[in-house]
């Protein structure tokens, strides 16, 4: 590693697989065309965009830099990957395009990039990369394929925080249902990125330095049958604690009977291998217990077994941690849950029971806590899989990766449909931002990006400036600026990565800020804001005027 390198040392490990060869294959036969026609010197730059904002939204984070600059930081084949490219391609490919690639580093490109974290809207360059063409063109799939999927997850773990609101805990529980095993990790990472509190993959816990959550399955529930099953039925007090006799197995026995008598049900009802279950949870975990609930019968048994085995665990000095509803009426089965555990906490003088924790896991999406929300639920904790990690809303974000100058010159793509038409040349983009009269403590709302032609001067606060939509005339508008915020940063050079790369938890704040300074309605649920992004008036005529030059004239006849 160069010794200008600014990059910390938790920010080591990298992903093996991450490396040239994983690319798609017309990528390295553009290069060895490039190379055949005396390409090799030639400066290109490239914007990586997306052009439709995911899951019906008005806005997207960026995620996946961090993993970007590894990548290129360790950018070279190695012996065997171009023995394997020697066995792959056509054979009458020359010796000499395989040195070229042996020797082939990222030193001589230079990536700017909006900082990871940030909410971004179609269009605007999230990376732009600059460099030998060859070399920019062969990072286009890595690139793509780091930024995302990233981007995506952090999109829908933002959305998921939005839904659920700031006091609920939020656990990523997805590791079996997601897309194998580096699907399974990022999406722990990139969770957590966008708002979520920890997550059950204890790989990335340890990667990643993130929380790592957990109950147990209905198999340990199942397993038990009744209390001889547990050959340890005893637990040692905490510190200052007396008791008689240190049977726990016994003690939430009897519990069990005096609760059901305080709800009314009939102790009979309640299945004695979860109560051996629970008792021997306790036993192992008592610090820290929870419980899945839903084994056998919320109300006639879960809960009731929860409760004496909790009432028992408090007379030996230690306080449980809450459970888990895993399916059913959760938001029926949050309300009697809560009840049950304030009348508890009243009938045993125990107000520390009413505040234990209900979590849900039965298969949660961003619809079914909106309806939770109306239905009053006491979920304290949401723990999502399936529709969090593969983003079953929509699978995939989109993102491009376009040539957009060639030794200074600039390059269009044309398309009958004007939304894949390329805005071409370097820029830069600013975030406007408006004044909040309703807070004194913020400088306001975002109001417009703004791309730019790279040498034209910045926006200035409190300073017109015109926006134009880059592809309809009429829409234009002057906006008075209370801040100015560049968003394009250099994170690489010759010297290696240029900025100190913030921490995971550093980058889910700047998600967190970021959310916040949104206006509500570019947030909301059902027919959200657009946001707008705009082209500066230069770069409004340079495109179009490029655009002009570049088509062809059609003859009617």
């Amino acid at each position: 590693m160069n010794s200008k390198e600014v990059i910390s040392n938790d920010h080591l490990w990298q992903n093996s697989i991450v490396q040239p060869l994983l690319t798609d294959l017309y990528q390295i036969t553009m290069a060895y065309a490039y190379w055949k026609a005396g390409k090799r010197n030639e400066n290109a730059v490239f914007d990586l965009f997306f052009r439709k904002n995911p899951f019906n939204g008005e806005f997207t984070i960026f995620a996946g830099l961090e993993e970007c600059l590894k990548f290129l930081r360790n950018f070279s084949f190695s012996k065997s990957d171009i023995e394997y490219l020697k066995e792959t391609l056509p054979g009458h490919i020359e010796d000499d395009f395989f040195d070229y690639l042996e020797n082939l580093t990222a030193d001589e490109i230079r990536l700017y990039a909006i900082p990871e974290g940030t909410v971004v809207f179609p269009r605007v360059p999230l990376i732009r990369v600059e460099g030998p063409l060859i070399v920019a063109q062969l990072l286009e799939t890595t690139l793509l394929t780091l930024v995302n999927y990233a981007s995506l997850l952090a999109t829908n773990a933002a959305r998921y925080r939005l839904a659920a609101g700031s006091k609920i805990m939020l656990l990523e529980f997805g590791l079996r249902r997601a897309q194998g095993p580096d699907g399974g990790l990022s999406a722990s990472k990139y969770a957590y990125l966008g708002g979520f509190d920890g997550s059950s993959n204890v790989l990335a816990g340890k990667l990643f330095n993130i929380p790592v959550k957990g109950t147990h399955a209905h198999s340990f529930v199942s397993s038990f049958s009744d209390s001889d099953d547990l050959s340890i039925r005893t637990l040692e007090p905490r510190d200052g604690i007396i008791l008689e006799s240190k049977n726990f197995v016994d003690d939430c026995i009897a519990w069990r009977t005096k609760v059901a008598k305080t709800l009314a049900v009939l102790p009979g009802q309640a299945n004695d291998g979860e109560l051996a279950a629970f008792a021997s949870f306790a036993i192992a975990f008592p610090t820290s217990f929870s419980a899945l609930v839903d084994t056998y019968d919320v109300i006639r048994s879960g809960l009731i077994n929860f409760c004496a085995v909790s009432l028992a665990l408090n007379d030996y000095g230690y306080r449980s941690w809450g459970i888990r509803l895993d399916s059913g009426d959760l938001g029926y089965l949050s309300r009697i849950s809560r009840e049950m555990f304030i009348t508890i906490g009243k009938a045993y003088d125990q107000p520390w029971f009413s505040k234990l924790k209900i979590i849900a896991s039965s298969s949660i999406n961003e619809e079914i806590i909106y309806s939770l929300n109306e239905q009053g639920h006491q979920i304290d904790c949401f723990a999502v899989g399936t529709h969090l990690v593969t983003c079953q809303r929509q699978p995939a974000l989109g993102g491009v990766y376009k040539l957009v100058e060639v030794n200074g010159e600039p390059k269009i793509k044309l398309s009958e449909d004007v939304e894949k038409v390329t805005i071409p040349g370097k820029k830069q983009v600013y975030r406007l931002y408006g004044s909040d009269a309703s807070r004194s403590d913020v400088v306001g709302h975002p109001l417009v990006d703004l791309l730019q032609k790279e040498d034209e001067a910045p926006p200035e606060v409190g300073q017109r400036v015109l926006c134009r939509h880059a592809f309809l005339e009429s829409k234009r508008a002057y906006v008075i600026p209370t801040r100015v915020e560049p968003l394009l940063r250099l994170y690489w050079s010759k010297c290696g990565i240029t900025e100190e790369l913030p921490r995971l938890s550093e980058i889910r704040d700047r998600v967190n800020h970021n959310i916040a300074t949104l206006r509500p309605d570019h947030k909301r649920y059902l027919n959200p804001t657009p946001y707008k992004v705009a082209v500066s008036d230069s770069l409004y005529g340079y495109l179009h005027e490029i655009w002009l030059k570049s088509a062809p004239i059609g003859e009617l006849s």
